[in-house]
């Protein structure tokens, strides 16, 4: 039907013509909404695909029908994936979005329904997200081998000015004792002023209930204090012992200052949140603190997928090696043996690289800060060759200083980086909208998660020989994928999904899957 607005028929035939009115001649499909290479059709490929058999086991079915953890699933991973993270906006997606429409079929599940399923099922993404690797490994893109490792401060679902410091809190708890003692004498007096509009008894509540909370606050501050003295106790006995074995060997008294007994006790400045008591005030860019958990991750450096995953509230990243190396050991029996880790020097200490090395996993942690620009002699010079008896840490540093150290230590920035970097600017992931290190940890791993299915469906994308508008040739597709995924043609819809079919068995079959094994620990590693 042409339209004329009033102007004359030759407008109407300069232009395409367009109605809004007329009805369909058949019922539209959902399947004719996107095109045929689409992330939203790939997500729900995979997820069909997935084992979420203990998800569906935990309705009782009793009451009206619950909507299918698989398509609730597969909203979660594409909205996380692009950059839509509220339950209300993922609401209201299911009415503006034509990918989120057909992701929950033309149905729109409330935004309650979506919240409540997100952090129900938290602790059961672990399992997925090893299922996802499997999947990446079968399509002949994963092969663990050198992991990338960094860490990135990501800002707490609290205000770091709802932090309260033990100096403070003991100021505050005695003006508040004061005032109630004032009250209190106000209230026993017959003849005392009370101000206009003022209510004796709800201020007294008003003062208990801030005076409870405080006391509740200072409780933990102390269990806190009482666990770090415990732990920095431990390390004081360590070096001490080390400094007497070594004053026995060597019948010379040892050099340098004696370390310094810790103090017991909670310190002036130790602050506890009260909108989020587990996350901590952290430094940020350039001179900035704010309330925020350090979510650390390690990326495969061939395919920049993420492979571990955890969530710490360590602002140094010293401790978060063991939880790493514990992760790719929990790894290694469905996807192999990692070789490598490459991380910054902010991990670097000598128990750590000996934890690498006790665990087989050769070490490239830089041991210092590496001045920009060195000569060009220095690039091409190798060092002396490496004594027989050399310890790990003398190993680690002529290792880092050889030509092929130095070319694998550099692949670190350029892989575990920008995968912060999109996740955060691209993705739009800069805040947790969960609270408490349990919930966080989930959502971290929805996160990384949502990451590797974007990043696979990139990957898959690549390995066509005939590169569609927008995509990378397929020349330039990795040498170690699947010869299948290589001989696939125009990657489509079809030729995705019936991918996925084919490895969807072993998928379905693989043992790990009914492990329990692979749950999250209480740190979420």
């Amino acid at each position: 039907m042409s339209r004329w607005y009033g102007k004359s028929k030759v407008m109407s035939e300069r232009f395409r013509a367009f109605d809004r009115d007329t009805l369909y001649l058949l019922p539209p499909s959902v399947q004719d909404w996107l095109p045929e290479s689409h992330l939203a059709r790939f997500v729900v490929e995979v997820v069909s695909k997935l084992d979420l058999g203990e998800l569906e086991r935990a309705y009782a079915g009793r009451g009206s029908k619950a909507y299918h953890p698989e398509m609730l699933l597969a909203m979660l991973f594409y909205g996380y994936a692009t950059g839509t993270f509220s339950s209300r906006k993922l609401e209201e997606a299911t009415y503006d979005s034509v990918a989120f429409r057909y992701i929950a079929a033309n149905t729109h599940p409330d935004h309650d329904t979506i919240a409540t399923f997100r952090k129900r099922f938290l602790k059961q993404l672990k399992p997925l997200f090893v299922q996802i690797l499997l999947l990446a490994r079968t399509m002949g893109f994963l092969n663990l081998g050198k992991i990338s490792l960094d860490g990135s401060k990501v800002k707490a679902n609290a205000s770091k000015h709802r932090a309260l410091s033990w100096g403070y809190a003991t100021e505050l708890e005695e003006q508040l004792k004061a005032e109630v003692a004032r009250l209190m004498e106000m209230a026993a007096a017959a003849d005392a002023q009370v101000p206009e509009g003022m209510d004796i008894p709800s201020e007294l509540e008003r003062r208990e209930d801030r005076l409870k909370a405080i006391g509740e606050a200072k409780a933990k501050l102390e269990a806190r204090a009482a666990e770090r003295h415990a732990a920095e106790q431990a390390e004081y006995e360590a070096k001490m012992a080390k400094r007497e074995t070594r004053a026995k060997e060597t019948g010379k008294r040892p050099g340098g200052r004696a370390p310094k007994a810790p103090e017991p006790g909670v310190r002036k400045n130790d602050q506890i949140n009260l909108t989020d008591e587990e996350s901590r005030i952290m430094p940020a860019g350039g001179k900035s603190f704010e309330q925020a958990y350090n979510a650390q991750a390690g990326v495969d450096t061939e395919t920049m997928l993420v492979v571990t995953e955890t969530v710490t509230t360590h602002a140094n990243d010293k401790q978060e090696i063991e939880p790493s190396l514990q992760a790719l050991k929990q790894l290694a029996v469905p996807l192999g043996p990692a070789e490598a880790i490459l991380a910054d020097t902010g991990y670097y200490s000598e128990a750590n690289v000996r934890a690498c090395e006790a665990a087989g996993v050769t070490p490239y942690i830089a041991m210092g800060r590496d001045r920009h620009h060195p000569p060009v002699e220095q690039r091409w010079t190798e060092p002396p060759p490496l004594a027989p008896d050399t310890g790990p840490v003398d190993a680690l540093a002529h290792r880092l200083s050889t030509i092929e150290g130095r070319a694998i230590y550099g692949k670190r920035k350029s892989t575990v980086e920008p995968v912060f970097g999109i996740i955060k600017s691209v993705m739009g992931f800069r805040q947790f909208h969960l609270r408490g290190l349990d919930n966080v940890s989930g959502e971290w791993t929805l996160v990384t998660m949502a990451w590797n299915l974007k990043r696979l469906f990139n990957l898959s994308r690549q390995a066509s020989p005939t590169a569609e508008p927008g995509s990378r040739s397929g020349s330039q597709s990795r040498k170690h994928r699947s010869g299948s995924l290589r001989r696939s043609g125009n990657v489509s819809r079809q030729s995705i999904s019936s991918f996925i079919r084919r490895i969807g068995f072993q998928l379905a079959g693989h043992r790990l899957f009914d492990a329990r094994l692979l749950l999250p620990s209480p740190t979420g590693c």
